[in-house]
């Protein structure tokens, strides 16, 4: 019992240093390059002029819009993959990433619009696509898979009315629409980080006050309610806020793939542990986000690659390997010999 409490502790504490040796080397990334040493020497105040602006103004703020986005996306993976019971449950599978960008695609083409308009409507197409979706499922959708089966029928629609609203829009209109609908952090300055902060520092106790709620819904609904679960309400309550916490991080960074689904699956697998693992799948989410953004700075010269090119790269190798794992079991079970059953015979 005590290994089992030990692990997601021992987990958590090493996603956590990892994500922060990434966060030194993300600051320290860029033509004005700096060595670890004087980032630290930088963030604790004793840098000079020249590596205090640059930390503090113009790569800092980028490397804590990635924590915030990673956190929202990873906790609305967990809670959306414990309320469908399914691990391709996540925003991005089942349409809430897809609405957000909608809206934000249809601000840009049809308004022209800058940041924080874009921003709104990012948000107001992820609410109203949890609206569309929880009316399409009806009363008792989101107590089975059909909360998948609608939510990904809606994604293909909007997906459809994205690439409409594209191709009624100006060139120059529809490069902006693509470039913030591929997911970028680069430009993110301290203006992006009060609207995801405050969202996360509201939206995630909620999620963490319904932990063991959430727990007891994995093993079924009958057995939450005989102990007192109102799974009704919780569904509820859970969907709204994971749904907030997925439009808040596509406003603020752009869909970004696939986050959502890896990271609770990775930090469950780490743990060992059943449940949503919802504060090691957080950590999961920031570390994924980090990496990713850093790796999109370093992985080519010429350029810099946005972040949701390289975590829909990550992504599709993730969902490969968790594929042929997934069919493993099957295989074993297949091939194995059958028991030979001893029938006793008359006298």
């Amino acid at each position: 019992m005590t290994a089992r409490r030990v692990r997601p502790a021992v987990v958590i504490a090493c996603l956590l240093l990892a994500t922060a040796a990434l966060v030194v080397l993300s600051i320290g990334t860029g033509d004005y390059a700096l060595t670890p040493g004087e980032v630290l020497r930088t963030l604790a105040g004793y840098g000079t002029k020249g590596d205090y602006l640059i930390v503090t103004e113009q790569r800092l703020p980028r490397v804590l819009v990635a924590l915030l986005v990673g956190v929202a996306l990873a906790v609305a993976g967990a809670v959306f993959q414990t309320l469908t019971r399914n691990p391709l449950g996540s925003p991005d599978i089942i349409g809430f990433t897809a609405g957000s960008a909608t809206g934000g695609v249809a601000a840009i083409a049809l308004i022209g619009a800058g940041t924080l308009t874009v921003a709104l409507g990012a948000v107001a197409g992820g609410l109203l696509t949890g609206v569309l979706v929880s009316v399409l499922c009806g009363s008792r959708g989101l107590r089975s898979d059909r909360l998948v089966l609608v939510g990904v029928g809606v994604s293909t629609v909007l997906l459809g009315v994205n690439a409409y609203l594209l191709t009624r829009a100006t060139v120059e209109v529809a490069a902006q629409a693509v470039t913030w609908q591929v997911g970028n952090l680069a430009g993110r300055d301290w203006s992006y980080l009060p609207p995801i902060g405050a969202a996360v520092l509201v939206l995630l106790p909620v999620v963490l006050l319904h932990g063991r709620s959430l727990r007891m819904l994995e093993m079924g609904d009958e057995t939450a309610i005989g102990i007192g679960v109102d799974v009704d309400r919780v569904r509820r309550v859970l969907f709204v806020v994971a749904v907030g916490l997925t439009a808040v991080a596509v406003a603020t960074a752009g869909p970004i793939p696939f986050v959502a689904l890896a990271a609770p699956q990775l930090a469950k697998r780490l743990t060992r542990r059943p449940g949503p693992n919802l504060v090691p799948s957080a950590a999961m989410g920031t570390l994924l986000v980090v990496a990713a953004d850093y790796l999109g700075q370093r992985l080519l010269d010429s350029s810099l690659l946005p972040v949701g090119v390289v975590t829909s790269a990550l992504g599709g190798a993730y969902l490969a390997w968790f594929l042929v794992l997934g069919r493993r079991p099957a295989r074993a079970v297949s091939a194995a010999p059958r028991p030979r059953v001893r029938t006793s015979r008359r006298p």
